[in-house]
């Protein structure tokens, strides 16, 4: 059965490894880059306004926050990678918690979002690999589909999808957290992961 997105609330911000929820329920990790627009994908998910606080300044989410979606699954937003401003031990602090988290053996699925106008960097890679790693299905998103000619979405999705080295079963989705298109693709995606 499909989530009910509409139904989602916020339990509790993780700063450190023995934050991480253990109840047993799945647990969906949303990760991409601090300018990527994560908080919008994930605020047009649910469709609410200001869900996911969207930081004025990219790299804002600094822990690691759990969203109760439908009663059944988590939304774990994972900390902004690669952009933000901030000194680096917090980088250090944010990158030892995220590797506590890949390593938890917590993660039922991952949803990646990345820029559709560009090709992904260095960082989406490593980001791409954590989640193959982890033995998890991966869902990316490609968002910032509406800064795109019709001409070249299909070029930069298919290079999305190689940067990334996406596997047959990852499903790669194009995405407007502006004007709402793919919402309900990636809302099926994100049920599915639930269910596995």
């Amino acid at each position: 059965m499909p989530l009910s997105f509409s139904r989602s609330e916020f339990i509790r911000s993780a700063a450190s490894p023995g934050d991480f929820l253990r109840d047993g329920l799945p647990q969906l990790a949303f990760a991409g880059r601090s300018n990527v627009g994560k908080s919008s994908v994930i605020n047009r998910l649910v469709n609410r306004k200001n869900f996911a606080r969207v930081g004025a300044s990219p790299g804002k989410t600094s822990q690691i926050n759990y969203f109760l979606l439908d009663g059944r699954a988590y939304l774990v937003d994972l900390p902004g990678y690669g952009y933000a401003k901030v000194s680096k031990a917090e980088r250090d602090r944010w990158g030892r918690l995220m590797e506590a988290y890949f390593a938890s053996g917590l993660i039922t699925g991952g949803v990646m979002i990345v820029d559709a106008r560009h090709k992904p960097t260095a960082d989406d890679v490593t980001m791409a690999n954590w989640f193959f790693d982890a033995g998890c299905p991966l869902v990316a998103v490609a968002n910032k589909l509406d800064k795109l000619k019709k001409s070249e979405i299909a070029p930069n999705l298919e290079r999305i999808r190689e940067t990334l080295s996406l596997r047959e079963t990852d499903e790669l989705v194009p995405f407007s957290a502006e004007k709402g298109d793919g919402r309900e693709q990636l809302a099926e995606r994100v049920s599915l992961l639930a269910e596995l």
